[in-house]
């Protein structure tokens, strides 16, 4: 039973991680090519999706980053299997 939680919790990580992989990149680079760059700096078409593609980079590296953090710190310590007694 101990292990079915280790895995649930495992693959709930997983599919966060996933999730943000997928989705912030992809939103990074058309709100900072739009709002930021475009927007607020004024930047023409083509330095702002150079810009654009920088920023989704970073944030890939960030998520990275950070899956690989907590997965290091991830409590790995066996938890004991208690027996029921009759």
């Amino acid at each position: 039973m101990a292990g079915d939680q280790g895995s649930r919790a495992a693959m709930k990580k997983m599919l966060i991680f996933t999730v943000m992989m997928v989705i912030l990149p992809i939103f990074s680079y058309f709100f900072s090519k739009a709002v930021v760059f475009e927007g607020f700096m004024g930047m023409t078409g083509s330095s702002s999706y150079f810009y654009a593609a920088i920023t989704a980079i970073v944030i890939v590296h960030v998520i990275l980053a950070m899956f690989i953090y907590v997965a290091f710190t991830e409590d790995d310590t066996p938890q004991p299997q208690f027996k029921k007694q009759d």
